[in-house]
C-alpha cells in the first residue's frame, strides 16, 4: 500500500509545484518509487497535434527525474489560465471526484509515494455547476493528510494562520508548514517563522530558497509525513 500526502497553498502561485517537485526529486534520489498526482490542472499549453500538456507535471517529471507517463498525472488539464471550476464550463470536461479517485488508486498500486497538489489555495473550487466541488472535497474523497506551502514574506502571517484554522475547522489533518522564498538571515522571514509556528501550534519544516534544486529537510523527516 502506498504512503500518501497532500500539498496545499496560502494561495496561487505561491510555489506549490516547484516544492512539490523537490519533494518527490528527494524521495526519488532515496530509491523510493514516487508519483505526482493533481486532480485539475488550468493554464496548459498544447502540444502540435492539439492535445494539452499538463505543464506542472511536466515540470515535476523533469525537476523531480521520474518515468511517471505525464497522462498518469492529472485527469483533468485545461487551457485556459482560470480557477478549474471555469476553465471546465468554458471547456468542457468538467471534475468527477469518482474519475480523480478512481486515476489516484491506480497510482497508488503501482508506487510507494504518491504526492498530491492542489490547485490554487484550499477554497479553490474545482467544479461549480449543476454540482459543487472543492479542493477539500478531493482531500477527504482521497483520505489525505496535507502540508500547506507559503511564501516566507510579508503577509504569510495572515494567510498562514487563515489557512489552517479552515483547514482544521473542516476537520482536515495538516502535518507542517513549507516557507518558499526563503532568505536565510532575512529579519521578517525569520520572525515569520516563528510567529506562524506559534500561531499554528505546527513547525515550518523547511525554507526553500529562490533557485534551491534540493530539499532541506531528513530523508527520515519526510517520509513520516506520509501515511497509508
Amino acid at each position: 500500500m502506498s504512503k500518501n500526502i497532500f500539498i496545499t497553498g496560502t494561495g496561487t502561485d505561491i510555489g506549490k509545484t516547484y516544492v512539490t517537485g523537490l519533494i518527490i526529486k528527494k524521495l526519488a534520489g532515496a530509491g523510493r518509487k514516487s508519483a505526482y498526482y493533481k486532480a485539475a490542472m488550468s493554464g496548459n499549453e498544447r502540444n502540435p497535434d492539439g492535445t494539452l500538456i499538463p505543464g506542472d507535471g511536466l515540470w515535476v517529471k523533469q525537476t523531480a527525474g521520474i518515468g511517471q507517463p505525464l497522462k498518469t498525472m492529472c485527469p483533468y488539464v485545461y487551457e485556459h489560465p482560470y480557477s478549474p471550476h471555469l476553465a471546465s464550463r468554458i471547456e468542457g470536461n468538467p471534475v468527477h471526484l469518482n474519475v480523480v479517485k478512481s486515476n489516484f488508486q491506480k497510482l497508488c498500486a503501482e508506487y510507494e509515494y504518491v504526492t498530491v497538489e492542489g490547485s490554487g489555495g484550499i477554497l479553490c473550487p474545482l467544479r461549480f455547476d449543476g454540482q459543487k466541488i472543492r479542493l477539500e472535497d478531493v482531500i477527504t474523497e482521497l483520505g489525505l493528510s496535507c502540508l500547506v506551502v507559503a511564501d516566507a514574506g510579508l503577509g504569510t502571517i495572515n494567510s498562514v494562520v487563515l489557512t489552517v484554522e479552515y483547514m482544521r475547522q473542516r476537520k482536515i489533518p495538516v502535518k507542517g508548514i513549507i516557507f518558499n522564498h526563503y532568505h536565510p538571515g532575512n529579519r521578517l522571514d525569520e520572525d515569520n517563522w516563528v510567529m506562524c509556528e506559534y500561531m499554528t501550534g505546527l513547525k515550518v519544516l523547511a525554507g526553500v530558497k529562490a533557485g534551491d534544486t534540493k530539499l532541506d529537510i531528513t530523508q527520515d523527516a519526510l517520509e513520516a509525513l506520509y501515511e497509508t
